[in-house]
Order: C-alpha cells, then structure tokens, then sequence
C-alpha cells in the first residue's frame, strides 16, 4: 500500500509540476528515491548549521526541483524556485512563473543552491516565526512556508506534508552527521625486502607492513621517518609507478599515517559516500587520498578551478 501511495503521489506532483518544465520533452518519471538518497546528508548538513528541518529541504527540493529534472534545476542547479530578488549578484536565467520571463537564481553546484535556501529562510523576517517552531513539527514548518508567503500555490503546505510522509522524510530530521573515515580493517600482510638474516630473527617485527583495502584499492600506512623510496623497495614496486598512483612527484615528504597507495585511484569514492564535508587543515589531495579517487576527478566533479583552496564547511561531491 505504501509503496501505491508513493507512486502516486510521485504521479500527481509530476503532472502538477508539469507545466514548470514546459517544452522539454519527458522520457520518464523523474526518480524522487534517487534523489533523496543523493541528497539527503546535505539536508542533514543544512538542518545541522541553519536549524531547518532536513524533512523540509529534502520535500522543497523534490517538489520544486520535480526531484531535479525541472530546467532550472538542469540548467542552473536552482532546486528551489528562487528568484533573484535585488540584492542578488549571481548567475542568472530566465523562466516563466508567475509571470512571463521571471529572473531565477543559478548556482555552480547543487550545494550552492542548498546553502543559498538555507540562507533566503534564515536571513528572512518573513520566515523569523518558522524558526520558533519544534524541529521535528514538519506540519508546523510546512504550512508556515506558505503562510509566510514561500509559494503561491494554495495547497504548497498540503504537497510538502504528503511528500514527507510518503516518503518517510521525517526520519531524517533525528539523524545525525556521523564523520565518515572510508578506510577498512586490515587484510593481510606482506614481507619486506629484507634481508635473510632479519627473516631468521623473530625478535625483529618491522620488517612486515599491514595492507589496508580503500574504495577496492591496496593500500598502507606511512611510519615515521618513512618515504616512497623506502616503500618502493619493501613492497618491490617500482619508485616511479608509486609514486603515479599516489599522484605525486619525487621527494615528496611523508607524515606518520599518510596514505599510500599500492594501486592506482579511481575516478569516485566508494558507493557509500556522495559528498565529503571539508574539516580544518585538510586540501583536495588529502581528500583524494581519503576516498582513494584521482585528485582531477575532484576538480571535475565539483566543477572546480585549480586555484581553489578549500575552506572548513565546503561541501564536496565524491561520487556522481
């Protein structure tokens, strides 16, 4: 029965949304699960920071986005219908609405326009009311919207309540951001290039290293005093292709800990994790390390230029 409602309701907010992707032609329902799953830490991200239920951002960004098939959501990464009001400084594109050829917020990333909708509620005295409500009152959040004067659509609370709990959107609202570190349990071990004499010796315990498993890929952890040149000779590897998979150049210095890559990096993270949230001190290479991906997929991915420098709070995608 549940899962009736759901194609239904998927239904009819498509056909009522119909209209606000007038001309581009439709080869099949949009795939609000999908969009849920890819999106919902950045929901939870946004309630952590701006105190907005993760259940409201999720269902304003599925019912305004049509789960992010709209042209504005394709074209300029707005999930939320906003428009450019005065004060706005950014990309622009232009949409019937209300009215014929309305100027629209666009975005860089889907992140952007996340943060940006957190910002238009929290920044709003239209909205300072809705931020007196319980966090987990979605109902109260949800007709407050239109109350406020969000949309004009007359029955905008009613479609936000239906989405969230059709698909069970409120859950989200308890959750919590767990910090994710992608690195599994130890798999096996591998003798070093010593020599015979040490092999012979129990008593000397350093001359084995402990192979870790990342995103599929081989891995170990750098000691102290430790450098690719050490570990090209343990391992028997070549300098030149370690160093090519780890994406560095020669002389490199190593810490106690960094990661170290016996194979090459993939071009995305692990199916378990879509965006990665940038803490103190850490860069794009250090994250590409993390999730055992190509540092230039990172670029790619997040539409970077290569003077970027990333600050704590960003919102980085790891995975399509």
């Amino acid at each position: 029965m549940k899962l009736y409602i759901r194609l239904f309701i998927t239904f009819i907010l498509f056909i009522s949304n119909i209209v606000f992707i007038q001309g581009q032609k439709q080869t099949r329902l949009p795939s609000f699960e999908e969009y849920i799953h890819k999106y919902k830490d950045l929901a939870i991200q946004q309630q952590k920071e701006y105190k907005i239920p993760a259940s409201i951002t999720l269902a304003q960004g599925l019912l305004e986005s049509v789960a992010g098939d709209s042209r504005l959501a394709r074209k300029g990464n707005n999930h939320f219908g906003i428009k450019c009001k005065e004060e706005w400084r950014g990309g622009r594109i232009y949409h019937d609405d209300d009215e014929k050829d309305e100027c629209f917020r666009t975005y860089k990333t889907v992140e952007e326009s996340y943060t940006d909708h957190s910002l238009f509620l929290a920044k709003r005295k239209y909205y300072v009311s809705l931020f007196k409500l319980d966090i987990h009152d979605y109902k109260g959040w949800a007709h407050g919207l239109q109350k406020c004067g969000y949309a004009t659509d007359k029955s905008y609370g009613d479609k936000l309540v239906r989405l969230i709990e059709a698909y069970e959107l409120h859950k989200y609202d308890k959750a919590k951001i767990v910090e994710k570190r992608p690195i599994n349990d130890d798999i096996y071990e591998i003798k070093l290039n010593t020599p015979e004499y040490e092999r012979n010796h129990p008593e000397i315990t350093n001359w084995r290293r402990r192979i870790h498993e990342n995103n599929g890929i081989h891995y170990i952890t750098a000691q102290t005093n430790d450098s690719y040149e050490i570990i090209a000779y343990d391992t028997r590897m070549k300098l030149k292709r370690l160093l090519k998979y780890n994406e560095v150049t020669e002389g490199h210095k190593l810490k106690n800990g960094d990661i170290v890559y016996l194979q090459g990096k993939k071009k995305q993270a692990s199916k378990e994790y879509s965006t990665h949230i940038v803490k103190g001190g850490e860069s794009l290479y250090t994250i590409s390390q993390l999730y055992g991906m190509k540092l230039k997929s990172v670029y790619k991915l997040n539409k970077l230029k290569y003077d970027y420098t990333p600050k704590p709070g960003d919102i980085l995608k790891v995975r399509r």
